[in-house]
């Protein structure tokens, strides 16, 4: 760190337009407060990005359930739009920062860069995954690219893009996170084996996937019959759902609130949802399937012509190779999901050669601090940027 980050205040633009976001941002302005403690922060900011020390203009975290692309969400994010807009050629920023979310931050960058300061983009869009054609906006809205994932820096300088991989949040995460072993057992002395349901933390991904996790546990319930299953609810917004799907199901399920990584810890199987929980689940080292119920007529139409990736669950993407079996962009029925569940509860073997697998894919995850590593890069930024 040079002298002048200790003394000059960086003005510092910052946008996260989901709860996950908000939590990488509110990380990330702690760690770039620890380097340089004058620096302030305005931006598109959830409540934990304001708690950390940020002042916010607009708040799209709690709205991103829908979608962006949703009819109800279009309007509020033209409004937020507009509004950063104003900020970004009112006020003398030193950076700007956009965290995930390409649909609303790509063009948001394009604002930022317009006004001239440089532009950072945490945690980068899934361009290798789909809509690589867009690749020119990012390389021109963009000064910068911190990476989560090890292979994306690759990717993106053969593109002609500047990117560093940094480490990936949940690194960070697992290095502080402290496991309730008393809650652990009391989980698993409900029955054995226990599966863990991990439903999602939007509505509507609740709502289309819940129902086929709790269809698999009842059949599986039926050939385990001291079998347990825990469903975690992952916010306020989902619970409601949880426990009125929760309630038909023909098994004993219980509904875990704010215990998620005790549950994971007491699992035997975890039934998860696709993105960053597959990770999650991979850090912990335990036997998983991912299932995911989208639309059949969406993917036909649409999707599978812009998906450039041969596996969509990230554990396997990491591998580059299927480790853990995916059931996704959707199935048309549970079968073939009970039977690789059955088989991976009636053997340990099976089950072990799994968490080897996951142990090797998530260690470079564990490596470094992403949130200090790209809180340095952007101070090299707005150093650079200012001679």
């Amino acid at each position: 760190m040079t002298g002048e980050n200790k003394t000059r205040k960086p003005l510092i633009f910052i946008s996260a337009a989901e709860q996950s976001a908000d939590q990488h941002g509110a990380a990330l302005i702690h760690a770039l407060l620890s380097l340089c403690p004058q620096a302030r922060f305005v931006g598109v900011a959830g409540p934990k990005m304001i708690s950390a020390g940020c002042d916010s203009i607009f708040d799209m975290t709690g709205h991103a359930a829908m979608l962006l692309g949703a009819i109800g969400l279009v309007g509020r994010a033209a409004r937020m739009m507009t509004t950063a807009d104003e900020y970004l050629r009112r006020f003398p920023f030193d950076a700007a920062v956009v965290i995930d979310s390409p649909t609303l931050h790509l063009p948001l960058a394009g604002r930022a860069h317009a006004t001239g300061i440089p532009v950072l983009y945490y945690i980068a869009p899934q361009m290798w995954a789909w809509g690589k054609y867009r690749i020119h906006k990012l390389r021109n809205r963009v000064d910068r690219v911190a990476t989560i994932l090890p292979f994306e820096e690759a990717f993106f300088r053969a593109q002609g893009v500047d990117a560093t991989y940094v480490g990936h949040p949940l690194g960070e995460r697992f290095q502080e996170l402290a496991i309730d072993t008393s809650t652990v057992d009391q989980i698993r002395e409900r029955g054995r084996p226990c599966l863990a349901l991990l439903p999602g933390s939007r509505k509507h991904v609740v709502q289309a996937n819940l129902p086929g996790q709790l269809e698999v546990a009842d059949r599986l319930s039926r050939i385990f019959p001291k079998a347990s299953v825990g469903v975690s609810v992952a916010n306020p917004q989902v619970a409601g759902v949880i426990d009125r799907l929760a309630a038909r199901a023909k098994s004993n399920v219980q509904v875990i609130r704010g215990r998620y990584h005790e549950l994971i810890q007491a699992a035997d199987l975890v039934l998860v949802t696709s993105g960053t929980t597959t990770l999650e689940v991979a850090m912990h080292g335990k036997p998983m399937i991912v299932m995911y119920n989208s639309s059949p007529f969406f993917y036909h139409l649409i999707a599978r012509w812009l998906i450039s990736t041969p596996h969509l669950s990230l554990p396997n993407i990491l591998a580059n190779r299927e480790i853990v079996p995916e059931f996704m962009p959707y199935y048309r029925s549970t079968d073939p999901i009970v039977e690789q569940a059955t088989q991976l509860l009636q053997s340990e073997e099976k089950c072990n050669e799994m968490k080897r697998a996951l142990e090797q894919v998530t260690e470079p995850l564990r490596q470094g601090r992403a949130s200090e590593n790209t809180a340095r890069m952007l101070l090299d930024m707005i150093e650079q940027h200012s001679h």
